[in-house]
């Protein structure tokens, strides 16, 4: 059976993780098996791909579902990104507060747009950026480079900058059976017993 505990679910191969038994922040929540690329280093995921991330000043979160690919370079762009576009000024004083003599809270710096949410069975490609406040629905492909800026329903392939709908991966009567499916939540080995049908987009109505 598979070992969701391991750090290196492949043998001899230290360019991928699962990000559940990776991250160390409790503002970063990660699904089983869920797991990170990188060429690199995988294990400075929170450091190289979710940035700006203040979450004692915002609160704010980055929550990953089960089951879930994040390509190499993929960021998570969190609200302190952000400069507030209300004041007549973008420049961040409050950041310098300091420096200006400013008496405001720092996060009066930025718009604050709230958590990133990804949800099950994501697939997240190569240099892909996820803006604050995004959710992207079960199943959602973000194709390489893609830039978003909007929620992703699910079962959507989105790309380009800003990323917008490329089209649907199944009908919507399939996607609305495969979200009340929810695979993801099976135990192992009814997924074990289900692969063939899960790895062949022909057999999808198999599942059901």
């Amino acid at each position: 059976m598979p070992d969701k505990t391991l750090l290196y679910p492949r043998k001899d191969d230290k360019t991928m993780v699962y990000l559940k038994n990776c991250v160390k922040s409790p503002f970063i929540e990660v699904g089983d098996y869920s797991f990170y690329h990188d060429f690199d280093n995988p294990m400075d995921f929170e450091h190289k791909c979710v940035l700006y991330h203040y979450p004692y000043v915002n609160n704010d979160r980055l929550k990953i579902g089960k089951f879930c690919s994040v390509a190499f370079g993929a960021k998570f762009l969190f609200n302190g990104a952000n400069h507030t576009l209300g004041s007549l000024s973008t420049y961040p004083f409050p950041v310098l507060a300091g420096e200006w003599d400013l008496q405001v809270p720092v996060a009066e710096a930025w718009d604050n747009k709230g958590d990133i949410v990804i949800g099950n069975d994501v697939w997240i490609g190569f240099e892909a950026v996820i803006l604050a406040g995004v959710t992207i629905g079960d199943g959602a492909i973000i194709g390489s480079r893609a830039v978003v800026t909007k929620d992703v329903e699910p079962y959507s392939i989105v790309g380009g900058t800003p990323a917008k709908l490329i089209r649907k991966r199944f009908s919507e009567e399939h996607i609305q059976k495969l979200l009340k499916l929810k695979w993801w939540d099976w135990d192992e080995e009814k997924i074990k017993q289900n692969l063939e049908r899960l790895t062949d987009s022909g057999k999808i109505a198999e599942l059901w």
